[in-house]
């Protein structure tokens, strides 16, 4: 089964596509913003790698979010509620983790179909 990799680095690919799933990168903000900015800034990073790879995010089968302060949960939330399909919310787990730069106060982890 091919392999396609989006966006490709030494390090990271920012999306791998094998057969009909598609894995992305963890995806962060503009460092220092607010968590409301970076949360809405990930999103439209999520939408337009999905869309590159030939999916949606009516067809995300799993997010994995990363908060650097629990305490930001509302907040991060009042934003993913407003943006993902209610009518095909995903399997999703959000935990408190240091992040790769203090900078960063949310990251989020996208598996979706295509």
């Amino acid at each position: 089964m091919t392999i396609t990799r989006l966006h490709s680095g030494p390090r990271m690919s920012q999306a791998v596509i094998h057969g009909d799933t598609v894995y992305l990168a963890g995806q962060v903000g503009e460092p220092g913003a607010s968590v409301t900015v970076q949360t809405q800034g990930v999103l439209a990073q999520i939408d337009a790698l999905l869309a590159e790879a030939g999916s949606h995010k009516s067809k995300i089968l799993s997010a994995t979010i990363w908060l650097a302060d629990m305490a930001d949960f509302a907040e991060m939330n009042a934003v993913w509620d407003a943006w993902v399909d209610g009518q095909n919310a995903p399997a999703r787990a959000t935990g408190e983790a240091k992040l790769a730069a203090p900078a960063y106060k949310v990251e989020i982890i996208i598996v979706a179909a295509r």
